[in-house]
């Protein structure tokens, strides 16, 4: 697969510095300006895949791009630009160490623990009596830490990160404002398509004037689940799987292929076939959540084409 971007290795005009994350590359040019560039990377269960999939860094930019956009008077965000459909420009902000999920419903991890008999999660309680994909009475917000690249991310407590000063209270409170209130706009818009946002993550920053404002993704399939509302209820009450519309049909082929990340697993082998049946997903993830088709971009040569989309928008 060519047409993809996996790495990169781009020298933008003021440019000081270069993180590279599980799916992203942040460049950090002069003015504390960053250039972030969502390559075609999948990640999941923490592990970067061999392969990249097709279109996949464009859908995950311009998803989170748009719901900035739509979120914005709600909560500030970084962002200043996207000159690029893989590209989004924003200002530095310091971020806070830790994830802030929050989870509408009983899926994913939270199942798995529930499955495991816990019935504590991130000190959440969660009650007795559910089954997976149960509503939850309320949203429950289980933050994660943030790990580096080949790390798992861990679970954490409110109390715990309180303890370990890895958040002041203060910031902490706000930060568990904004992601009930992104939570609720989510809802809406995703029910506005049909749609259920069953969980999700937040990430947020603060800038050098001392804002906390929302950063990295937001709502995307990478970092949110969600449901086709059209027959939820009947699947439940039948004890169906969901119809669902996220990355978790990855994480549902690799276990089926012996794989969660765990120590001695090997990355089973995706085929160009399989791969191809991803992007395509990754395609109806998008025009699901946004509501429009989607356009590709030219992907020839995606390096050239971000560097001078880039430097154009640096100029101006």
């Amino acid at each position: 697969m060519n047409n993809t971007i996996t790495d990169t290795n781009f020298n933008f005009p003021g440019q000081k510095s270069v993180y590279k994350g599980k799916v992203r590359a942040v460049y950090r040019l002069a003015d504390d300006v960053l250039v972030m560039v969502a390559t075609d990377r999948l990640s999941a269960f923490d592990v970067v895949m061999p392969k990249g999939i097709p279109y996949k860094g464009q859908i995950l930019n311009q998803i989170a791009t748009k719901f900035m956009a739509q979120t914005e008077d709600i909560v500030p965000n970084w962002l200043i630009a996207t000159p690029d459909p893989n590209v989004a420009v924003g200002h530095l902000c310091e971020p806070f160490k830790v994830e802030m999920v929050i989870r509408g419903y009983l899926s994913g991890h939270a199942a798995r623990e529930y499955k495991a008999g816990k019935r504590i999660l991130c000190g959440v309680e969660m009650p007795e009596g559910m089954k997976e994909n149960d509503r939850f009475p309320t949203p429950i917000i289980t933050p994660a830490t943030k790990a580096e690249m080949g790390a798992h991310d861990e679970d954490i407590s409110r109390e715990a990160i309180l303890d370990r000063g890895i958040v002041s209270e203060e910031d902490y409170l706000i930060l568990e404002d904004y992601t009930r209130k992104l939570f609720q706009r989510g809802t809406e818009i995703a029910a506005s398509r049909g749609l259920i946002l069953v969980d999700t993550k937040y990430e947020f920053g603060k800038t050098k004037a001392g804002q906390i404002v929302l950063i990295d993704e937001i709502h995307t399939p990478d970092s949110s689940r969600y449901f086709y509302a059209e027959g939820y209820q009947e699947r439940q009450n039948a004890n169906e799987p969901q119809k669902q519309l996220s990355k978790e049909f990855v994480r549902q082929w690799l276990i089926a292929n012996n794989f969660q990340g765990l120590e001695g697993q090997t990355v089973p082998e995706m085929s160009d076939d399989y791969i191809t049946i991803v992007s395509d997903r990754y395609i109806e993830l998008y025009e699901n959540i946004m509501g429009e088709k989607f356009i590709k971009a030219e992907v020839s040569d995606i390096e050239n084409r971000i560097q001078k989309n880039v430097e154009i928008f640096l100029k101006k």
